[in-house]
């Protein structure tokens, strides 16, 4: 029997499974049926399921291109429009959260999307276990849960173990870039990041927000209240 498009054969290796950081809680936020609706129509046709095989990205695809990732994509506006004004390029989404995969999936047919795939699954499962090496042209990890209480600290996402992880899936010159508004997790970040000897940061500490992010509402309005947000891009080396 031959695996489902997408997935190594049976039999493929997949990079070694390290201890799992539980950086996010399963909160049961409530499914609108527009949500509830697109979970199951179209997570066939738009979702990759979790599975310990490396991802064929081609296959998925059907074509050549350079791939990104998205670690956490929220309601999933900042996803599908970097995806839409990107077409020459593959994305996938990792989410956790039913609400934001739904909203997502309905954003991808909406908009007609065919370089975006959402998988429903903690991300550092997925980049363990479904990402090759030096598979992708970059990596976006987007405002992730900062875990104020210092006692939660331990349960942030970017971790040394994490970074080195995500830089070994880059290409070389591949990009990782994190934005937080969170002005101590940027700097634990910064820190972490400076720390990795296969990434180099293409600025001098923070850098300005790229054109490709879009400014959300969220941060739009914390930007008018005075509040800082802070991005870093590093680069495979």
């Amino acid at each position: 029997m031959t695996s489902p498009p997408g997935t190594a054969e049976p039999g493929a290796t997949a990079p070694a499974h390290h201890r799992t950081v539980r950086s996010f809680v399963l909160r049961q936020g409530r499914l609108s049926p527009a949500q509830e609706r697109a979970l199951d129509e179209l997570t066939p046709r738009h979702g990759l399921p979790y599975r310990a095989a490396l991802i064929d990205f081609d296959a998925v695809f059907g074509r050549p291109a350079h791939r990104m990732l998205e670690i956490g994509c929220g309601m999933g506006e900042t996803t599908a429009a970097i995806a839409a004004a990107r077409p020459d390029v593959d994305f996938v989404g990792v989410e956790v959260h039913a609400p934001g995969v739904g909203s997502l999936l309905r954003q991808i047919e909406a908009r007609a999307l065919s370089n975006l795939r959402v998988i429903r699954h903690a991300a550092v499962d997925v980049v363990a276990h479904m990402i090759p090496d030096a598979s992708l042209a970059g990596i976006h990890v987007f405002f992730p849960d900062p875990w104020p209480k210092k006692r939660h600290h331990k349960r942030r996402l970017l971790q040394p173990g994490f970074v080195h992880a995500l830089a070994l899936r880059l290409e070389p010159a591949g990009y990782l870039h994190v934005a937080t508004d969170w002005e101590d997790y940027a700097q634990e970040v910064l820190a972490t990041l400076e720390a990795e000897p296969l990434l180099a940061n293409t600025a001098a500490g923070f850098a300005p927000r790229p054109a490709y992010r879009p400014l959300t509402k969220f941060e739009a309005r914390g930007v008018k209240l005075g509040h800082g947000v802070w991005d870093l891009v590093f680069r495979r080396r």
